[in-house]
Order: C-alpha cells, then structure tokens, then sequence
C-alpha cells in the first residue's frame, strides 16, 4: 500500500525519488497546498475505490493517516 501511495503522490506533485514514508507530512514536508491535496485526494479514491468525504480531509496529514484511513474503508 505504501508504494502504491508513494506511487501516486509522486506522480501527482511531479516529485522523483522524493523521501517519502508513513510520517511524511503533506504541509509540512511536501509543502501541498490545498489544489495538490485535493487532486492526491482524488487519485487516492479512483486507485483505491474508496470515498474520502472532505471533513475526514483534516485528519490526514501524513501518507500514514491516508494508509490506515483507506485501509478501514477497505476492511
């Protein structure tokens, strides 16, 4: 999951090789302002068939909420 994660925000933010684990902040570390998150957040729910309402958007700010979130849905 986290290569395919990794996969996405690399391609969407146009980033090579970029260091990116679970305690990878969006903000803080990628600087994703709120256009990149909302594409990622798109990505993330075409690749993996979940929805991500928009006020669950807050609670994920590293690539590891992302992971467990959309692993929940998928459970």
């Amino acid at each position: 999951m986290l290569e395919k994660v990794k996969e996405i925000i690399e391609e969407k933010l146009n980033i090579e090789g970029a260091d990116i684990n679970e305690t990878t902040r969006f903000k803080e570390d990628l600087e994703v302002d709120s256009l990149d998150l909302f594409e990622l957040v798109m990505a993330f729910e075409e690749e993996f068939g979940t929805e991500i309402p928009s006020e669950d958007l807050e609670n994920l700010t590293t690539v590891g909420s992302v992971i467990e979130y959309i692993e929940s849905k998928q459970a």
